[in-house]
């Protein structure tokens, strides 16, 4: 038997994530927070290529190993799923497009800096309630699943935390257009 790199975007984006942590933690202490923590509101400079590349790498970056272990957790179960259904660069155009929305919104709503996964393990969280749709159907899973963690996060967000739980309905709903019109039966595997 032998160890086999079965989800190429998933893994890469696992250890890219975890090689990023490590460098701000121990080497370059503010790594994270100058290329992948993307500036809220009036922090975005236009004029900076380092403002638009983070509206992308915010996904890599993370401020803590919990929170690191807490997002990849979800990605690396359900990742390889959908690498599988929907292809290794599909999957990695969809990451970042969800990191796109996610960063831009922020920095156009919320006057804090946004980083972490959350937004990219709920686009995958909603984008799996549909593996298996068909055309003309909407999964009962999908409803269940947008009724449980969306409805959770606009729940969650009345209440002062460090969390984002706009990223997480913004990437849900990535996830949710993806499934809609990108289903795994009409790409190629």
């Amino acid at each position: 038997m032998k160890i086999r790199y079965n989800s190429p975007t998933v893994l890469t984006y696992a250890f890219l994530s975890a090689i990023v942590l490590v460098l701000s933690q121990f080497f370059f202490h503010s790594l994270t927070e100058l290329w992948f923590a993307v500036p809220g509101k009036g922090g975005f400079d236009p004029g900076r290529i380092r403002s638009w590349v983070t509206l992308f790498t915010h996904v890599v970056g993370h401020a803590s190993w919990n929170h690191l272990l807490s997002n990849f957790a979800f990605i690396l179960l359900i990742g390889p799923m959908l690498e599988t259904s929907y292809g290794s660069l599909p999957l990695l155009v969809m990451i970042a497009i969800t990191a796109l929305v996610t960063g831009a919104l922020n920095v156009l709503l919320f006057r804090t800096a946004l980083l972490g996964a959350s937004g990219v393990v709920f686009m995958m969280i909603l984008l799996a309630s549909f593996t298996n749709f068909n055309e003309g159907e909407i999964p009962l899973t999908f409803i269940l699943v947008l009724a449980l963690y969306i409805g959770r996060e606009l729940f969650n967000s009345f209440s002062a935390n460090n969390v984002s739980e706009f990223a997480h309905i913004a990437g849900g709903f990535c996830g949710s257009l993806f499934g809609f019109f990108r289903s795994p039966k009409r790409s190629n595997v």
